[in-house]
């Protein structure tokens, strides 16, 4: 061991930080949109809120991570899809109060900084954002040697958004009688990976290259599949239906998140047949011998996001939901009744 007294003998190298910096304003500068202020590498990102549009605009936020997943990058060396979730994980939830995603920044914080680890991360980022449609205007890396494990890093994302205030998407104007469309997810998106690494690593002793025949590819291929982000098809509906209710499906599954996009004194009555359930649950549910109900509360199931509206709109919605790409179903409806998710 060296006894010199630098902070790289520490543990912390200044000039690879310096490198992914530079790597990282290539990626950034991708994503710029009009109101962004500057450039990424000031001690603030700026943003100018785009009240040319809006009467009274109403930011909205939201942070989240990409949880246990990463445990999955770590093992294959693959970095490049981690991003693509932790822009997912914060746009989508603002989506769901009616927000246009305007600008976003990441926090990776390392054990040992490798630039090349960084740079594939933040390509990631920069791809969700594309695909959000806001920018990537800040962030911060921290090379932080004795709390995350060399070849370990967590990754974290927060997002902003605005949103016209008489245009602001709480639940309130949900009713009886309402539809609910279910949106298809991606598989697992980034939800329920300690039971899923659980069962998979050390239940079932699965490698995570190895070939799953029921799913079609690697087990890595699909634990790794990118959340879906649903910005672009969502902000075409909103201009199309009135859409009461958006909810978010991801940790917790239908049950835990349906409800919060309902007002007091309703109840989402859902079909479980009423939509295709992907592979990899039923898989999952007979290797693991995972109760059903479990299953439910665990995983999406098959539903990324749901939105609520009238059932009049529902054929439109989903003609526009169609045209962006993204495949949908009418899986229950709004009923009076305590808070919370019935199965039908």
């Amino acid at each position: 061991m060296s006894d010199e007294m630098t902070y790289r003998a520490a543990g912390v190298d200044i000039e690879a930080g310096y490198e992914a910096v530079r790597r990282i304003r290539t990626h950034a500068r991708t994503t710029f949109r009009p109101g962004v202020l500057g450039d990424i590498g000031t001690f603030g990102g700026l943003f100018a809120v785009p009240v040319d549009r809006y009467r009274e605009p109403v930011l909205v936020s939201g942070t989240d991570g990409v949880g246990t997943k990463l445990k999955i990058a770590f093992m294959t060396g693959r970095h490049d899809t981690v991003g693509i979730d932790v822009v997912a994980y914060c746009v989508n939830d603002i989506l769901c109060q009616g927000a246009e995603p305007l600008f976003f920044l990441d926090y990776i914080g390392i054990g040992k900084l490798d630039p090349d680890v960084v740079e594939r991360i933040v390509a990631g980022v920069a791809e969700g954002c594309r695909q959000a449609g806001c920018a990537l205007i800040g962030g911060e890396t921290a090379e932080l040697p004795g709390l995350y494990a060399e070849g370990e890093y967590d990754l974290v994302g927060f997002a902003v958004g605005v949103v016209e205030r008489e245009r602001l998407i709480d639940g309130k104007r949900t009713r009886a009688g309402d539809i609910i469309l279910g949106i298809a997810s991606t598989g697992l998106q980034s939800s329920g990976y300690s039971l899923v690494r659980k069962v998979c690593f050390e239940k079932a002793g699965l490698k995570v290259e190895e070939y799953i025949p029921e799913l079609g590819r690697t087990l890595a291929e699909e634990l790794l599949q990118p959340t879906g982000i649903y910005a672009k098809a969502l902000s075409a509906l909103l201009q199309a239906c009135d859409v009461r209710g958006i909810a978010n499906i991801s940790g917790g599954g239908l049950p835990e998140n349906l409800p919060r996009a309902l007002a007091p004194g309703l109840t989402a009555v859902v079909r479980r047949d009423s939509w295709p359930v992907p592979p990899v649950f039923p898989w999952l549910e007979r290797l693991g011998g995972i109760d059903r109900e479990e299953m439910y509360r665990t995983f999406n199931m098959g539903v990324g996001m749901a939105v609520i509206l009238g059932e009049d709109e529902a054929d439109k919605a989903r003609e526009v939901l169609a045209q962006h790409g993204w495949e949908s179903w009418p899986i229950g409806h709004v009923v009076q009744g305590e808070e919370g998710v019935r199965w039908a």
